[in-house]
């Protein structure tokens, strides 16, 4: 009787993953212990397993306090699971059985398998060899894996080794047909690779003996004796086994009976074409998440085949991101369109010895009903009879894990209305007319909506903080979701807390990822195993930075080669997927390859002095050309004459719209290399580093991560008792804490920096410190210290004939004047700073000094000539990105609108300056910024809006503990009595 409409009928897998299908719809079988007393029952054809067989299956001798109410919660959600199909799991006698409700077979990819091998028996014993080893190749590609992946349990292991030994005994019936009919030049590559895999099974070894000697391979199978022979001895202390030093013998003396058979019939009807619909596809995951575009591009893709051209489509992306999964689903879906069937090889593209398109043609045309005496010799040949036999029907063929396109070209089918859906971590640029599709990692979403389904609803929702912690680490990766996801499933007693926090370590992340045989870091393995020996050094390399990318000439710097020579290495390894392109001209790993690249240099770079001389050539790239944009941004500075020396040449930056931006692209990339590099041989120039590029802490975008930056450092400056490394990140620091409005750590800061660097004799540290403690002095209203400070300075720099330094000490200087009453020397003094600035052609230094003057000037009530200056300020802080500064000027106009008695145009300038100084600047300054928009809302009688900024500011204040509170608490009192 047919199935109604919509529906199919219950079939079972458990030669791979446990799994269960209504029709061609996966059902969820649950957690990996549902699926375990799943396996239980069908593994026992029908009949009915008692609770103390299947408590003893599930758990051995450890089952848990209450086994048998668990085992009825997983028969339970089981029934649910299988839905109008609940009835087949019967309870009866105190245990359960699994049986089909109509009375048929239950639909079992065991039993099929084992009809065919009992058939092929019979095939055998009646001379029909060709029969023999199609049916053999069937019940094989029933296979999809290894037997009850995932399960756990004593039952589950010892069936899973019956039928793994089984599999095993076909694979060697199959070989000993291909042998006997003279295939052995195609049984060479397979017997190698399980000889490989089973270095003990001696059967095995015969095969590939022999099939090396029917090959013209002589002294290759000699030697496969011998190592046998090693071997056994080494492992077992025993010698080979009778026939196989027996076949060693015969190999000696050429017997004549060991030659290859001629070509014989299998009958009368052997070289008959029988048509055959192969179904080949593995079987789909039942969690199948996300890629909804992806699917739907090439499940068009794949409809345009039918009364069409062929269609070619080849799904690309690291290893581990899914493109198997990913072409097997839409095969499935895709079925419909592909009536005369569906060819599936795995071409071990990723592994050492890639499938042979002439073996996979054979297979192929076999598949597709040719009868083994008619298949041809010759790859050619053997392509042209496939094209053939594909004419006029409509087949897809599934091409998974393919090396490159010169291996995939004799595969294609070539006719109308088929198609070819082909995986390979190599970008196929050069297979004419492919469709091709990068595949990406998953989105966040799509990552925790995987990780849910595998691991559980209940146990995911009450720590979705930690899950998206744990797909994060695994860089969205699927199989690395996978993985991680399993082992958590399987472990009952962890929290996803506890799998978050094994896996937040780096250095074990790889090692982590692992589950039975799957592991990200072999995944990996894999393609880098495939690298030429340059490829490979530049892989372990470019691993070494820790920025979020590199730019073409940082990458040339760490590799030591020209940007010519480096451009073409690195985009080989985009080719191969092991590297992406993240922008032109830039470049970056996905986080766990970096994590493996790392590993490997670890482990293969030699010398190991190597890495260090990588990341130095690196930092010195960074140190060199940072050096070029601080000059051209403040000519007249001495900083870069009192720098470290450098090994390694910088970009030419030579003009400032370029140098800015290198500055703020390169911005998370050299802060990143300053970080790490905290060797005594790289700390002093990395400290210089970031006194280069402190405009980053001006622009607010990267203050968090400069200032981060310098904390790293400064620890590992203490651990090596580097004072002189000390002085100049203390000095760093202390512009950061003073832009965050930190005065107090920010003059602590400047003290120490002040200390070392007379101590190490260093005329930077030395001269900048007691400029920087004027500054916060000044902020903090202790005006003759400021003084002091800045008098000190300004010695200093003249000393040094510091030009541009000494300019901004005049400037800084005009400001203590200003707050002391003494405003027309504080216009001098501002002046005299912008006369060195437009001396030296300090541009962007100019707006610091033109804002100087426009705060004496508003003092001095020019309010016009501030305007002008603030106005001509601005532009610079905005053409220079300096976020800060622009805030600080846009408060600085507020001020003079509100002394010009213009609260409307004061409210606007303020309302800006707080916009831009919520993102880039302290709380101090924000304080500022509302006191000022308060009294400009004040102005034009928004009183309650006044009073809530005028709120906000004194909290501030007061957790400051700045003197300003007490003009803001006035300020209040005023509105409170009105």
């Amino acid at each position: 009787m047919d199935d109604g409409p919509g529906q199919g009928r219950l079939r079972f897998t458990v030669l791979g993953p446990v799994r269960a299908w209504r029709g061609e719809t996966p059902l969820a079988t649950g957690s990996p212990q549902q699926r375990a007393l799943l396996a239980a029952l069908l593994l026992r054809g029908g009949r009915t397993a008692t609770a103390p067989e299947l408590v003893d299956a599930l758990w051995g001798d450890a089952p848990p306090h209450a086994a048998l109410a668990a085992l009825r919660t997983y028969a339970s959600r089981l029934r649910k699971a299988l839905g109008d199909d609940a009835a087949a799991l019967v309870s009866e006698s105190g245990g359960y059985a699994v049986r089909s409700a109509d009375g048929r077979p239950l639909d079992l990819d065991l039993d099929q398998a084992e009809q065919y091998a009992a058939e092929a028996e019979k095939a055998k014993a009646a001379g029909d060899r060709g029969r023999a080893r199609a049916l053999l190749d069937a019940s094989l590609t029933l296979w999809d894996g290894e037997p009850l992946a995932g399960l756990a349990g004593p039952y589950a292991d010892t069936q899973r080794t019956r039928l793994d030994e089984w599999r095993l005994s076909l694979v060697e019936t199959r070989l000993e047909l291909d042998l006997e009919v003279g295939s052995h030049a195609e049984a060479v590559s397979e017997l190698t690779a399980l000889t490989a895999a089973h270095p003990l099974r001696e059967r095995l070894r015969e095969l590939l003996m022999l099939a090396l000697y029917r090959s013209g391979r002589q002294a290759e199978a000699l030697a496969v004796y011998a190592d046998t022979r090693r071997l056994l001895a080494d492992e077992l202390g025993v010698d080979p086994c009778a026939s196989l030093a027996e076949l060693q013998h015969r190999i000696l003396r050429a017997d004549p009976d060991l030659d290859a058979p001629p070509a014989v019939s299998d009958g009368p009807d052997a070289a008959d074409h029988i048509i055959v619909r192969p179904q080949q596809l593995p079987a789909t995951v039942a969690d199948f998440t996300g890629r909804d575009a992806f699917v739907a591009e090439l499940g068009e893709q794949l409809a345009t085949a039918e009364g069409s051209v062929m269609a070619v489509s080849a799904l690309t992306g690291i290893g581990g991101v899914g493109k198997t999964t990913l072409a097997v689903h839409v095969a499935h879906a895709a079925r419909e369109h592909f009536p005369d069937g569906q060819l599936y090889v795995d071409l071990q593209g990723a592994g050492h010895t890639p499938s042979e398109p002439e073996a996979v043609l054979g297979a192929f045309l076999r598949a597709l009903g040719t009868a083994d005496s008619s298949i041809p010799d010759g790859l050619e040949e053997r392509s042209a009879l496939y094209r053939s036999t594909l004419a006029g029907r409509r087949v897809l063929a599934l091409l998974d894990n393919a090396r490159d396109a010169a291996q995939i070209r004799p595969l294609l089918p070539g006719a109308e209305g088929c198609a070819a859906l082909i995986t390979s971590r190599a970008r196929l640029i050069d297979l004419a007319g492919a469709h091709l599709i990068d595949l990406d990692v998953m989105s966040p979403e799509e990552a925790l909506t995987l990780f849910t389904r595998i691991v559980g609803k209940e146990r995911v929702t009450c720590e979705r903080q930690a899950a998206m912690a744990v797909v994060g680490a695994c860089g969205f990766l699927p199989l690395a979701i996978r993985i991680a996801a399993s082992r958590l499933a399987a472990r009952r007693t962890w929290t996803v807390s506890i799998l978050a926090s094994k896996l937040a370590d780096e250095r074990r992340r790889l090692d982590e990822l692992r589950a039975g045989d799957l592991a990200v870091k072999a995944t990996f393995e894999l393609g880098y195993g495939q690298l030429e020996p340059h490829q490979a050094r530049a892989f372990r390399l470019l691993g070494l930075a820790d920025g979020p990318d590199l730019s073409l000439a940082a990458a040339a710097a760490l590799l030591d080669m020209d940007i010519e020579s480096a451009e073409d290495l690195v985009e080989s390894l985009v080719d191969a997927s092991l590297l992406e392109s993240a922008a032109p001209g830039r470049y970056r790993f996905h986080d766990l390859v970096r994590l493996y690249a790392r590993s490997c240099a670890e482990r293969d770079e030699h010398p190991p002095t190597e890495r260090d001389a990588a990341l130095s050539r690196l930092l010195d790239f960074y140190l060199a050309t940072a050096a070029r944009v601080y000059l051209l941004e403040r000519p007249g500075d001495r900083l870069v004459d009192h720098m470290e020396p450098t090994n390694y040449p910088g970009l030419d930056v030579t003009d400032r719209t370029t140098a800015l931006e290198w500055l703020f692209s390169e911005a998370g990339c050299l802060l990143s290399c300053a970080k790490q590099s905290h060797t005594k041989g790289a700390l002093r120039r990395a400290a210089d580093l970031l006194m280069l590029t402190k405009d980053l802490a001006e622009s607010g975008a990267y203050a968090l991560q400069y200032e981060q930056a310098n904390m790293s450092l400064l620890a590992a400056a203490r651990e090596l008792d580097d004072q002189h490394a000390q002085a100049r990140i203390h000095t760093a620091l202390t512009y950061a804490r003073t832009l965050a409005g930190r005065l107090d750590e920010a003059d602590e800061n400047a003290k120490h920096a002040m200390l070392l660097g007379v101590a190490t004799n260093d005329p930077f540290s030395s001269s900048y410190a007691p400029n920087d403690r004027g500054i916060i002095a000044g902020e903090q209203g202790r005006h003759a210290d400021a003084e002091e400070y800045l008098c000190q300075a300004l010695i200093a720099f003249r000393a040094d004939d510091n030009k541009q330094s000494e300019a901004s000490a005049l400037c800084n200087l005009s400001r203590v004047h200003l707050d002391t009453g003494r405003v027309d020397s504080a216009i001098r003094l501002a002046e005299q700073g912008v006369a060195i600035y437009r001396q030296i052609g300090a541009t962007r230094r100019l707006a610091n000094g033109m804002y100087a003057l426009g705060v004496a000037f508003t003092l001095a009530q020019r309010l016009t000539d501030a305007a002008q200056q603030f106005n001509e300020a601005l532009v610079i802080f905005r053409d220079s990105r300096q976020r800060f500064w622009e805030g600080m000027t846009y408060f600085r106009l507020a001020e003079v609108e509100l002394a010009a008695h213009r609260p409307a145009q004061a409210a606007n300038h303020a309302e800006q300056a707080l916009g831009t100084l919520r993102v880039t600047g302290g709380e101090l300054w924000r304080a500022n910024a509302l006191t000022a928009l308060g009294r400009a809302l004040n102005g034009v009688g928004h009183i309650g809006r006044a009073r809530v900024c005028w709120q906000e500011a004194l909290a501030i204040y007061e957790r400051l503990g700045s003197t300003e509170s007490a003009k803001v608490q006035q300020l209040l009192s005023v509105v409170s009595a009105a």
